[in-house]
């Protein structure tokens, strides 16, 4: 009894002091807990499609960036083969592809892809360029006015879409001297002349086409080339103002590619605008002489312009030896 007595009193005097708990104590651990699992946990942001949209777009951009890169590259630097020559007729083929069926038929992009497949292999790209400024300067010439030539009945068939006669007619000469410079035929001596004889060949081609196509366009009087009689538009032979001028001009301008591409030098230039001109006029009187005439029926447009495109490069190159040899150090 003394006992629970002294007990009671010692109670009494040390009361018991319970923890006090306010907002400014430490927090309870759940407490820390759930402000950590809070903080691990951010609320997804609604702007993140949008960023990783945005992310995917940048990234497929710098692919396509640098495979269009690191295919001019290719182009560029590529050793005039067989092998490169396919393959980047390929590549450029795949992307012009837009272009070329404006201008050709399927059989017409066939027949180009071989020639420009031959034209890298010669002469790489400053070759394949050249061609390829032929084709672009023709096709849009040969556009020029479409619906007024056909209601004349003087334009081209298939929308001036040209199948593979015309592309073999418009490059034979070209496609020889190619194959002369592939195999070296006569040496250094001759690989020369043979680039001479490519470049005067379209130099030539791309006159012809452009001086008939705008003359059919703006020609105000055309003219036979044997005797100047006054003739219809798109007459075999005939020739006006307009357009002779229009065929002048885009021979320089072909020819001034060449120079800039390292094909010729200035002096072989002038020689293949003058070259032209003179197979031009000689086709003009073959095309007035004999074309559509009784005995002549094989003698249809594409026979004319191998002899045109043939003669542009033999006077060329007939120029380059006894003229420019001769006269110009």
């Amino acid at each position: 009894m003394a006992s629970i007595s002294s007990t009671l009193l010692l109670l009494n005097s040390s009361p018991l002091r319970f923890p006090r708990f306010s907002g400014s104590s430490s927090p309870s651990p759940f407490a820390r807990s759930h402000r950590l699992t809070h903080r691990t946990n951010p609320e997804p942001s609604s702007l993140s499609p949008t960023v990783n949209r945005s992310d995917g777009a940048t990234t497929a951009a710098t692919s396509m960036e640098g495979a269009v890169t690191e295919a001019m590259k290719l182009i560029q630097t590529a050793s005039p083969t067989w092998k490169s020559a396919v393959a980047n007729n390929v590549l450029i083929f795949v992307l012009g592809s837009p272009l070329l069926v404006t201008g050709l038929s399927a059989s017409g992009i066939a027949a180009a892809f071989l020639l420009g497949t031959l034209t890298w292999r010669a002469y790489g790209s400053a070759g394949f360029l050249l061609v390829a400024a032929y084709f672009v300067l023709g096709t849009a010439a040969t556009k020029v006015k479409m619906s007024e030539k056909e209601a004349q009945g003087v334009a081209e068939k298939k929308k001036g879409r040209r199948g593979p006669r015309s592309v073999i007619g418009s490059s034979a000469a070209g496609c020889v001297c190619a194959f002369l410079s592939i195999y070296q035929v006569g040496g250094s001596a001759f690989s020369q002349l043979f680039r001479l004889g490519f470049v005067s060949s379209f130099c030539t081609k791309v006159s012809d086409t452009v001086s008939s196509e705008i003359g059919k366009a703006f020609g105000k009087t055309t003219y036979l080339a044997t005797n100047f009689k006054i003739v219809p538009r798109g007459t075999e032979g005939a020739m006006s103002v307009e357009g002779t001028l229009a065929g002048l001009l885009a021979s320089c301008f072909l020819a001034s590619v060449g120079c800039f591409l390292g094909q010729i030098t200035p002096p072989e230039a002038a020689v293949c605008v003058l070259a032209s001109q003179i197979a031009n006029l000689g086709e003009s009187i073959i095309g007035a002489s004999f074309q559509d005439k009784e005995g002549f029926e094989w003698l249809n447009n594409d026979v004319v312009n191998v002899i045109n495109i043939s003669l542009g490069s033999i006077v060329a190159i007939l120029m380059q030896q006894f003229i420019l040899q001769n006269w110009v150090k």
